[in-house]
């Protein structure tokens, strides 16, 4: 579930229920919907590599901060909160977690998905069906897109916007116009895999959190066929604490080290970690 400031439990579950439908947006569509994505679903097979994590360094997270949108570029952090009220555009340094800037979005929109491109920063709204444009250098707002379906995760491949709208679908967007330029459909060998949310793009592949699982999915950017499975199981530093809404949910990529750093909605750190075969 995205949040539940400002809208009902029933409410948003049916927004859920309806992001999980298959969209028929080009090429070929799933013929039935997804199915719960399990640990024994994702454990229990060999067609589809399994990885385990190990970190390597631990960053320091705002627990205030619902993330949706994460990403790192030119050494500092972009991050795009949701929540009503509370949804923010915020650039901060890895090592300390010192703001650098931040931008609020109106009460009234909840913010989703953000990536950098070049000179511009795209951020995703979930519901509002607009996609804010900024400047990177100013932080100002400089145009908007509007689109037709839900608001989830977006990265880019250099040529390319790339946003989930929390079904199995992928879709492939022109950055000037917003317009689809294609779509792949996510499937493993059980069904289609949906509620695909946070996304990043590296080293030609696309990684993407499956929404309230603590597992990622590592996908062939060119036709969707999967790549991969991450298990970050064991993550969660409060499995107590830390539950519904507050799930795992933030992919970056640190072209450096070539690690991923992952986190997760309210969470108190950011991981660096290394994938190893299981």
């Amino acid at each position: 579930m995205k949040g539940m400031a400002g809208l009902g439990l029933a409410a948003l579950a049916a927004g859920r229920a309806h992001a999980a439908g298959e969209q028929t947006l080009s090429g070929e569509p799933p013929t039935h919907g997804p199915v719960q994505l399990t640990s024994e679903r994702v454990l229990g097979q060999s067609a589809i590599p399994v990885y385990r994590y190990r970190v390597v360094k631990v960053h320091p997270h705002d627990t205030s901060s619902y993330t949706e949108g994460f990403v790192l570029e030119g050494g500092t952090i972009y991050e795009g909160t949701g929540l009503y009220g509370r949804s923010r555009l915020i650039e901060w340094e890895l090592a300390t977690g010192r703001v650098l800037r931040e931008r609020a979005l109106g009460p009234n929109v909840f913010g989703e998905g953000v990536t950098v491109m070049g000179e511009r920063i795209y951020q995703l709204t979930y519901l509002d069906n607009h996609a804010y444009v900024y400047d990177r250098r100013t932080f100002e707002r400089i145009g908007a897109f509007r689109y037709t379906e839900q608001g989830w995760g977006m990265t880019h491949d250099g040529t390319h916007l790339i946003t989930s709208n929390g079904s199995s679908s992928i879709v492939f967007r022109d950055p000037a116009t917003f317009e689809r330029v294609r779509t792949i459909f996510i499937s493993d060998a059980v069904a289609p895999v949906g509620f695909l949310n946070e996304l990043e793009y590296a080293d030609g592949k696309l990684y993407a959190n499956v929404w309230q699982s603590h597992f990622i999915a590592i996908i062939d950017p060119a036709d969707g066929k999967m790549l991969g499975w991450i298990d970050l199981s064991g993550l969660n530093p409060d499995p107590a604490k830390l539950v519904y809404p507050y799930v795992l949910n933030g992919i970056a990529f640190d072209k450096a080290t070539g690690h991923l750093l992952v986190t997760g909605k309210c969470w108190p750190h950011v991981w660096e970690i290394a994938l190893e075969l299981r």
